[in-house]
């Protein structure tokens, strides 16, 4: 039984391929950038490949600003990726409802806010 984080993984994120002809750079220049922490991915449940959060861009395919900081915040703390990925799809507050994620936060320009929830989730 795959886990509720694992599917909505899965459900929500972009292949490196697939992302990597969108942006039109080669994969490995993808890689490059997850490393970078440009981009927060998640390695596929019971695989090698990685896989990209689509919340994590803007309109226009390009990541979100706020997301080199987050990916950094959550590193620094010594949050492994996919922890982060946790974190950010966790519900926004106590009185939040399931459907009232972090991620929804940051897509309403919440960024110093969501910031904050990862720095003290470590």
């Amino acid at each position: 039984m795959i886990r509720a984080v694992e599917r909505r993984l899965t459900d929500e994120s972009l292949s490196g391929s697939w992302l990597s002809t969108r942006l039109g750079i080669g994969t490995h220049r993808l890689d490059a950038m997850r490393r970078a922490g440009e981009l927060l991915g998640v390695r596929r449940p019971g695989g090698q490949d990685y896989l990209y959060p689509a919340w994590q861009f803007a309109p226009d395919g390009n990541p979100l600003p706020v997301i080199s900081r987050l990916v950094a915040a959550g590193r620094g703390a010594g949050m492994s990726d996919e922890r982060l990925y946790e974190v950010l799809g966790s519900r926004a507050g106590l009185a939040g409802s399931a459907s009232d994620r972090l991620v929804d936060a940051l897509r309403e320009g919440r960024d110093d806010y969501v910031l904050g929830v990862v720095r003290s989730a470590a």
